[in-house]
């Protein structure tokens, strides 16, 4: 009787393990996109490249990751956790160390899109492998120390992507990777055992390919969107590839005997009620680690690095809300948590399109980014709970790589969405304060034109560039 607080002591410690490399493998993910957004401009310098080109150093990483995310998932649930967290590390590494040793634009976009590959197989098997060692009554506490971590990650990769940057050039902000590479996959193959879904026989090639490049294209599409202009013929072409790949993919699964995705899951009320609160988590709140620093640099006149430190009061929240979360989930259901979540960042929201309406000093501004930020750290560990809680432990990588697409295409789909919102407000704004006619600078000749709408044109197109590359810099999300 004596001996037996031992062996539970010893289980806790190895649980402690396996979570804490498990969170630190998520937050790479997400830590190495936001290093890399503050970068960019650098990178542009060094190799020579325009718009065009830069923006794709974002834009590939997030279509590969986002798209093989449910493939990862699968891959793990057959092949095993800890085996797919151990290759992505390595694929990740190899694709870290080639974006910054790469001489050019196209080796470094195509080394983003491996390493896209490689998150992929990282953030689904690692939250399988969280969701597989704890029991359902421990899961609340251990996706809380997980939501911090990733908060963490969130909101502090603008601030190391700037430090980095500074002294030691953009190159380490991918070559940094390597021993944090290195040092994870010691840390996965020493604590982390083994587990997979034994009843999975095979991938599902067919679904896996449908799926895939559906959701390529939708995500592509939302990409451009605000750019090409929503009705632009290739946005339109996207939009209806993905619509007849991703109806092909639902008929797929619908007479699979193991499909990849469980559709039945949909029928449960949790599982569903999540999946919408993951949605709106996305999209109304984790967008706001984005649009939150181009309001900060406009609005109060600071630099990137200083609007980098005005964000801790909303990244502070994220960190420490996931806590607080747990300590109410021995109370409280998961449902009662996810709504107190959401009106939190409703009011959180409401806060701040008040306070920036009235035009009031950052230190008014700083209460709406306090409330929003802790509903945004409560819904980011507790919508994951839910979501994964909700699926048999044997199917936790389909879970985990379910949870992930939903939050992206949410993440994707707001950005696309506010993106629309801020062209349309901007438009209205420029068309007012620009003179009815005078002589336009990027036309020849000396005869004056109306040229209202032709100055607009060209703001336009330029703020529809802006808002692209605000999309693909959201991999932050």
């Amino acid at each position: 009787m004596g001996s037996s607080p031992v062996p539970a002591d010893q289980a806790a410690r190895a649980q402690r393990r396996i979570l804490v490399a498990a969170s630190l493998v998520c937050s790479l993910t997400l830590l190495d996109s936001n290093i890399v957004a503050v970068s960019l401009p650098s990178i542009a310098r060094t190799l020579g490249a325009g718009f065009a080109d830069i923006e794709w150093v974002i834009s590939a990483y997030v279509l590969s990751f986002a798209a093989l995310l449910l493939a990862a998932g699968s891959y793990a649930d057959r092949h095993g956790r800890k085996r797919t967290t151990l290759i992505g590390l390595v694929v990740f590494a190899v694709a870290s160390g080639l974006c910054g040793l790469a001489q050019s634009v196209l080796m470094l976009d195509l080394a983003r899109a491996l390493q896209g590959v490689g998150a992929s197989l990282l953030l689904t098997a690692a939250l399988a492998i969280i969701n597989h060692a704890f029991a359902k009554q421990e899961r609340a506490k251990a996706y809380a120390i997980w939501g911090a971590y990733v908060g963490i990650a969130i909101a502090g990769g603008p601030i190391v992507g700037g430090v980095v940057t500074g002294f030691f050039g953009w190159r380490w902000a991918f070559l940094i990777n390597l021993p944090i590479c290195i040092a994870l996959f010691i840390a996965i193959a020493a604590f982390v055992d083994e587990s997979r879904d034994h009843e999975a026989e095979r991938l599902d090639y067919a679904g896996i390919l449908t799926f895939s490049t559906g959701l390529f294209l939708l995500i592509w599409a939302l990409i451009d969107g605000n750019a090409l202009g929503w009705a632009a013929w290739p946005i339109v072409e996207r939009f209806v590839g993905a619509a007849v790949l991703l109806v092909a993919f639902l008929i797929i699964e619908l007479v699979q005997k193991r499909p990849m995705v469980d559709f039945t899951l949909f029928a449960q009320s949790t599982f569903l009620g999540s999946a919408f609160a993951m949605l709106g988590y996305a999209g109304g709140a984790q967008v706001m680690i984005f649009y939150l620093p181009l309001f900060l640099q406009n609005a109060f006149h600071l630099s990137p690095a200083m609007a980098g430190l005005a964000m801790l009061p909303f990244a502070l929240p994220m960190f420490l809300t996931p806590r607080l979360g747990a300590g109410l989930a021995r109370r409280y259901s998961g449902r009662t948590l996810l709504t107190v979540g959401l009106m939190t960042t409703v009011i959180g929201n409401l806060l701040l399109w008040a306070l920036a309406h009235s035009s009031l000093s950052y230190p008014a501004f700083l209460l709406g980014m306090l409330v929003a930020g802790a509903g945004a750290g409560l819904l980011n560990s507790e919508t994951t709970k839910v979501m994964l809680g909700a699926v048999p432990a044997q199917r936790a990588g389909m879970a985990s790589g379910l949870t992930a697409t939903t939050r992206y295409i949410g993440v994707l789909v707001g950005v696309a969405a506010l993106g629309a919102v801020l062209t349309q407000i901007a438009s209205r704004r420029w068309r007012r304060r620009l003179p009815r006619r005078r002589r336009c600078s990027r036309c020849s000749g000396a005869a004056r034109r109306d040229v209202a709408g032709h100055g607009w044109q060209h703001r336009r197109q330029m703020l529809g560039r802006t808002l692209n590359h605000a999309e693909h810099l959201v991999a932050s999300e």
